[in-house]
């Protein structure tokens, strides 16, 4: 028995150190995508900071390319799935995930091809609305249309503001990168109300989803058994 018992001690020993070897070396084998996660954080104030951010043409959206001197190449697009388009003369062009300059200047580039420096001008006709999504902890959790200027608290307000199991220190603000990634920001409301102090209220992109988290007050059983209060109470 006492040989049988050494003998399981070591193999727990051997697979524990084993298994510390193949997380060190996943670690040490892996720098890219810790410096690619730290980039997209590193850059996380500044993007949701930005007051102005241009719309990125999507899969599904329409709209219009004129052409000043060449009429003939006038046409309506619409972005396919894969976010190309297919255009009159030059074939497919990859546009999306593009702000109108941008999408103006690939066209120019790609007519270029074909035409002597086009004169070009693009006008959106069909397109997502702008929207936000509030959910958690709020009144009226949902899909609300964006309309101007909304800043965090705005948005919590128009989805009815926090409820009182709410907390209002940690609300979470969800921004897409790209298909695969997303950022993620926690905001202190609770601060910025108490000091009066809205610099830090960041304003919201289409898209961007809110997300309020119980306090821990809440969290707790609503009835809780009579025998478990005498570890609070003394009797009288």
């Amino acid at each position: 028995m006492k040989n049988a018992k050494y003998f399981l001690c070591a193999m727990v020993v051997l697979a524990n150190a084993s298994l510390t070897c193949v997380a060190q070396n996943a670690v040490s084998q892996a720098p890219s995508t810790t410096a690619a996660s730290t980039a997209i954080v590193a850059k996380t104030p500044a993007d949701f900071q930005e007051r102005y951010p241009r719309y990125k043409i999507r899969a599904g959206d329409q709209f219009d390319v004129v052409f000043d001197l060449s009429p003939e190449f006038n046409q309506t697009v619409t972005v396919q799935p894969d976010g190309f388009v297919a255009l009159r003369g030059v074939g497919d062009v990859h546009v999306a995930d593009q702000s109108v300059p941008e999408l103006t200047e690939t066209l120019k580039k790609s007519y270029g091809k074909i035409l002597n420096e086009p004169i070009i001008s693009v006008v959106l006709k069909d397109f997502e609305k702008p929207y936000f999504v509030a959910d958690g902890q709020v009144g009226k959790p949902g899909k609300y249309d964006l309309r101007g200027n909304t800043t965090l608290v705005e948005a919590i307000a128009i989805a009815g503001g926090f409820t009182e199991s709410s907390k209002h220190s940690q609300v979470l603000l969800f921004r897409r990168v790209d298909d695969q990634w997303m950022e993620a920001k926690i905001v202190d409301v609770k601060k910025m109300q108490k000091e009066g102090n809205l610099k830090e209220d960041p304003f919201l992109r289409s898209g961007d989803m809110l997300f309020v988290p119980k306090n821990t007050i809440s969290k707790i059983s609503k009835f809780i058994p009579t025998y478990n209060m005498g570890t609070y109470f003394k009797p009288f």
